[in-house]
């Protein structure tokens, strides 16, 4: 797996917004928070609007008012040093309050987030006598050695049922595990979910892509696909439409028949048609998606054969 072609770090906010959707109107989100001029920031600043609101689910349970919130991709190492550079980070957003103790010390939090157990960091902990807890599955409260609550959250210890959106930033899903995946999102009613759950799928897509294979005849997989790609297939129709609807129109002059103009119009839709299927499939493939996959969307989003999908699709490759 190419980690680095992966947008691990854009897909997690988009699941820790999902995580703590209860609290949404409770909290303010700042992606890749510049701690000052220069380029530092951490991965994911969230703000309690009041300080009295309790977070519903379990990770945010220790937020207070300000929580750093750094995020390890599966390929990402968390070690004593990654550890200290978290708390260090919330030390340096403490100190750049627009006045001295701006931000009060036990209003801060610092959070880092990791798919696998970080043993090492554990059997560090143990060795020096660092205390840490565990008081719900898959978190770790750290009590010594720290300035600021601090806990570290091993998704793939978290609950399947309550953490749906962290455990799909994986390499190591099963299918049952996107099927479930699959199903949740089609449940989401809201815009703003349907666009945060997109941003996980494509992830846990790209990471995933022998899992994807093995459900590539899966109907509700295809049919959840068509409907997550739905906006930008009509994006790309439209585009194109307008695109191509320009350059014909150019070359029709006043004097034109009524059955030119109709022959034109023939001509118009067929070549908006190719073009879509064209650019929607180049769009799926950067995404990741497998052919039989690419396919099996085409053919449900421009209602056409499979084989004249395959078609397309060849036809492209050799172009």
């Amino acid at each position: 797996m190419e980690d680095t072609k992966i947008q691990w770090h854009a897909a997690f906010v988009s699941a820790m917004n999902l995580e703590l959707a209860q609290n949404r109107s409770d909290l303010i989100y700042h992606k890749e928070y510049n701690l000052n001029t220069k380029p530092l920031e951490v991965d994911l600043l969230v703000i309690k609007k009041e300080a009295d609101i309790q977070i519903t689910n379990e990770i945010g349970k220790l937020f207070r008012g300000h929580n750093i919130v750094e995020y390890k991709s599966p390929l990402d190492h968390l070690n004593i040093d990654t550890f200290y550079k978290a708390g260090a980070y919330a030390s340096l957003y403490k100190s750049y309050g627009k006045t001295v103790d701006a931000c009060k010390a036990d209003d801060i939090t610092v959070t880092l987030v990791r798919e696998g157990r970080p043993t090492g960091l554990f059997e560090y902990f143990k060795e020096h006598d660092i205390a840490f807890t565990n008081p719900y599955q898959g978190i770790y409260y750290v009590i010594d050695a720290v300035l600021f609550p601090t806990q570290v959250i091993v998704t793939r210890e978290l609950n399947t049922e309550g953490h749906v959106w962290l455990k799909a930033l994986s390499g190591q899903m099963k299918k049952e595990q996107m099927r479930s995946l699959l199903e949740k999102i089609e449940k989401l009613s809201q815009k703003l979910d349907r666009e945060l759950a997109d941003s996980v799928l494509q992830v846990s897509i790209s990471a995933n892509k022998q899992v994807v294979e093995e459900l590539r005849g899966d109907e509700t997989m295809c049919q959840a696909l068509l409907e997550i790609m739905e906006p930008e297939i009509n994006k790309i129709k439209a585009n194109v439409k307008e695109e191509v609807t320009r350059e014909v129109t150019r070359e029709v002059t006043r004097e034109v028949t009524r059955e030119v103009t109709r022959e034109v119009t023939r001509e118009v839709t067929k070549e908006v048609t190719r073009e879509g299927i064209r650019n929607t499939i180049m769009a799926l493939r950067e995404c990741g998606q497998p052919e039989e996959v690419i396919k099996q969307i085409i053919s449900k989003a421009y209602h056409i054969s499979i084989q004249e999908a395959e078609d397309y699709e060849a036809d492209l490759w050799e172009s």
